[in-house]
């Protein structure tokens, strides 16, 4: 087995092409997969998704992929959610009525406010690149950005933002119209980007690198 063995769960919702690549471009061996057996068994799992929370969460569904994915985590093997499927590790999201999330890391999905801080209209989505920058003075030198500097700039597509019940399980912010959102979240072995690392140039590729060393 090659020591970078990725597995990425395809259940129909999200660009996988661009995940794999970035993954191979670090080296890593990459099997896209929804065949439970090969993510039960795999070394690492990344949970990759776009669009909406409750069409991501009916997709896993209709493959019976959760209890898998809990099982996942239950065993300590490295899950990596990015955008969407950061966001499905949590409990609820407020997208389109509430939904029930796969309740890894405690907490709620809510939407991106529609103005500033100053009560200025606000973009929505949120797109485009924008720094991360520690949560609470969040040590990241054991985390997924251990290689990466605050102020690093990464690569966002989102309208929503994930909110976890507990502080210390966000690792890292961006600063959108004043707001406060999460960028990283990590619980024991269950992490989560809201950028999309594999589209975020050089210092998306060293989050890569570090899930792939962990």
């Amino acid at each position: 087995m090659n020591k970078l063995d990725v597995t990425v769960i395809d259940y129909g919702v999200g660009n996988l092409l661009s995940v794999q690549r970035g993954f191979e471009h670090c080296g890593a061996k990459v099997t896209v997969t929804s065949n439970p057996d090969k993510i039960l068994s795999a070394k690492r799992v990344v949970l990759p998704g776009v669009g909406a929370f409750s069409s991501g969460m009916n997709a896993l569904d209709v493959l019976e992929l959760g209890p898998i994915i809990h099982e996942v985590a239950k065993r300590g093997t490295s899950l990596m959610g990015i955008c969407l499927g950061m966001q499905l590790l949590l409990d609820h999201s407020e997208e389109f009525g509430m939904s029930k999330g796969l309740g890894l890391i405690p907490g709620n999905v809510k939407a991106i406010p529609d103005a500033t801080i100053d009560g200025e209209h606000l973009k929505i989505p949120h797109i485009g690149w924008n720094e991360i920058i520690p949560h609470n003075q969040t040590d990241w030198s054991r985390t997924l950005l251990s290689d990466c500097q605050p102020n690093a700039a990464m690569y966002f597509v989102h309208s929503f933002m994930a909110i976890p019940n507990d502080e210390t399980h966000r690792v890292a912010d961006c600063i959108y119209g004043g707001h406060q959102i999460s960028a990283v979240i990590s619980r024991d072995n269950i992490l989560g980007t809201q950028f999309h690392p594999e589209k975020s140039g050089g210092q998306g590729l060293k989050v890569l690198r570090q899930f792939l060393a962990l």
